[in-house]
């Protein structure tokens, strides 16, 4: 035990017992000031001959500011400061200090200079704030917590130039009465701009709780929810390391305490990004779609509970159409052996494919419209999700099934092109030489090869990495599609031969001589468009020929077991029989590949149609 004594020549005759330290001090000044220690002195039974101990139990602050409120009884002066004045405040309190027991007493001058000098200017505010931590009982019972929030709240609605500069705004180059100083020397000169975020560096000296009562009472006094998001985010950022990366926006100036110091708060980054996650609002934005991957990142590394994960992954699957491909690819943190969480971003894919359903059906003809908002969505995150396979298909331990799921993820209806789906199975291929035949045919069957574009179509005809029957249709697809630009071709160049007049009446419609200024430009290009093609068609037509070949070289005509049919049909082809009256080949389709099923935990996904196979002879 720790004994303390007055100084003054009177035996001490009552003994105070605070946090183990024996405070020996006199009645007389006790009990003109401090209404506790009168009623405890009154309740006592009387001895004369014994010093009254008294127990001080749950004192609302240190010994510092027991011995501030005791020497203020014994009549000496104590200064108030934006640091103390909590803690006096309490203390006074606690003490039952009012005028009560003697004019102008410790509570009544706490209160006068909590009013005056710490509600009234920023930076007292946020002194004051920094000492209530840790918050206890007694701060609400006073209400000193609510009312510095509430002023904070104003002030910052406010021009800051009307109630004190701000502690950071502008660092050493502002005078405290607002000019503009160069070289020390004051201009004279005022700054009357300032912008939206000149507090937010203020308010991270805050400890996680004061900041979440901070801005749910800014939201309540109507601040705009886009500047609370920005500052929450700053607040994240400085305590969560790792995260600035994930940061939208433009990259703020540093700024410096000007007139005092201050260190962060100790915080804990579990539970701040827990209560950051629920004190979030419902919000859209590129750069509040990566905040969120950022903070889904950084919760995946703390190993944070299912209710925090869950909640950053429906918020980001609502907006995945604005998120990028760097945010999504989040290294697995797990005991998996895959490179990266690709289960995450399925559900996230599932998320935003769910939201989208409830506001429009998936079918292919909400989708005809090119510049709708809906068919932009499916489009961005159809690309996205494209790249994301790409990306991760390099990993060796990724398998077919996954890849499977996650192209699968979204209707069929959503890609316009399969381009990008060619080129993740295509990288998935090559990084996987030890596929078998049949699991790289599974695969190719997602792909839709009526959507290739003539390139891509020329790439995988040629393409060793994909299996004969695979290269067999897209040879196939690839021939219709030049059919198809001939036939274009041709119908532009006899609408060019017609003979052209001023004015043309066609189904109702005038078109007037500048449409056929338009004809002749088309027929330009398809002109060399079909240069471009012609040697592709020769081609084609070998190669053709070149299996002909192989298969009548191998086939014995008097073998039935070895004929070219049963040899096509152990190769997945059916021949068919040419009519003597037929114009023209004839090409039926097989019967379409079951795809394999979806996992259970996943939301099916409609398809609009059925792919089929195609086999040539």
């Amino acid at each position: 035990m720790l004994d303390r004594y007055c100084n003054t020549s009177l035996p001490s005759d009552v003994t105070l017992v605070l946090d183990g330290v024996n405070f020996h001090l006199h009645k007389f000044p006790l009990i003109s000031r401090c209404g506790k220690v009168a009623k405890f002195i009154e309740q006592s039974p009387s001895t004369s001959d014994k010093t009254l101990e008294i127990t001080l139990k749950e004192f609302p602050g240190a010994v510092d500011t027991f011995l501030a409120a005791v020497k203020f009884c014994y009549g000496h002066r104590i200064e108030f400061t934006p640091r103390n004045i909590v803690s006096l405040y309490c203390a006074a309190d606690y003490l039952d200090m009012t005028d009560d027991f003697g004019e102008d007493n410790l509570l009544s001058k706490s209160e006068i200079f909590f009013h005056k000098q710490v509600l009234k200017s920023w930076k007292n505010c946020i002194l004051a704030l920094r000492s209530c931590e840790p918050v206890f009982p007694r701060l609400d019972k006073l209400h000193i917590i609510i009312r510095c929030l509430d002023a904070l709240s104003v002030m910052v609605c406010t021009d800051p130039s009307l109630f004190g500069w701000p502690m950071m705004m502008y660092g050493s180059l502002q005078s405290p009465g607002g000019s503009i100083l160069w070289n020390g020397i004051n201009t004279g000169a005022k700054i009357h701009s300032f912008e939206s975020d000149w507090w937010f560096e203020d308010v991270s000296f805050l400890g996680v709780e004061l900041f979440e009562r901070l801005i749910r009472t800014m939201d309540a006094k109507g601040i705009r929810s886009e500047t609370l998001v920005r500052a929450i985010m700053h607040y994240c950022k400085k305590y969560l390391p790792g995260l600035d990366r994930w940061k939208g926006g433009q990259v703020g100036i540093s700024r410096t305490v000007t007139s005092f110091t201050m260190t962060p708060a100790v915080v804990d980054q579990l539970f701040l990004l827990e209560r950051v996650v629920k004190l979030l609002p419902e919000k859209k934005g590129k750069a509040f779609c990566r905040f969120l991957l950022g903070l889904l990142r950084v919760a995946l590394i703390l190993g944070a509970n299912n209710a925090c994960l869950d909640s950053l992954e429906r918020r980001i699957g609502i907006q995945l159409e604005l998120a990028t491909l760097d945010g999504l690819l989040i290294p697995s943190y797990s005991d998996s052996d895959n490179l990266y969480d690709t289960d995450c971003v399925e559900r996230m894919i599932c998320i935003f494919v769910l939201s989208e359903a409830k506001f429009t059906s998936i079918s292919p003809s909400s989708l005809d419209q090119e510049t709708s908002p809906v068919t932009v969505r499916w489009k961005k995150v159809a690309k996205l999700v494209d790249s994301y396979i790409a990306e991760v298909a390099s990993d060796v331990n990724l398998k077919p099934k996954k890849v499977r799921s996650l192209a699968e993820a979204l209707p069929e209806t959503s890609r316009s092109l399969h381009d990008g789906l060619y080129r993740a199975l295509d990288i998935y291929f090559k990084t996987h030489p030890w596929l078998s035949e049949k699991e790289r045919e599974q695969l190719c069957s997602i792909i839709d090869y009526q959507k290739l574009s003539i390139d891509a179509c020329a790439h995988a005809s040629h393409n060793e990495r994909l299996p004969l029957r695979v290269t067999f249709q897209v040879l196939y697809f690839e021939q219709i599609q030049l059919k198809m630009a001939l036939a274009r071709y041709r119908h532009v160049l006899d609408a060019q031969n017609a003979p052209a007049a001023s004015l043309v009446e066609t189904s109702g419609q005038i078109f007037q001589r500048d449409g056929w200024v338009t004809l002749v430009r088309e027929n330009h290009v398809l002109k060399t468009d079909m240069e471009r093609m012609r040697p592709r068609v020769e081609e084609l037509e070998q190669e053709f020929g070149k299996i002909k070949e192989e298969m009548k070289r191998v086939a014995k005509p008097h073998n039935y077991l070895s004929s070219p049919r049963i040899i096509a049909r152990r190769n997945g082809c059916n021949l068919f029989v040419r009519h003597s009256n037929a114009q023209s080949d004839v090409l039926e389709s097989m019967t379409p590949t079951p795809r394999a099923s979806v996992d259970q935990a996943r939301p099916s996904t409609p398809h609009s149609r059925n792919r089929r196979s195609f086999s040539l002879l």
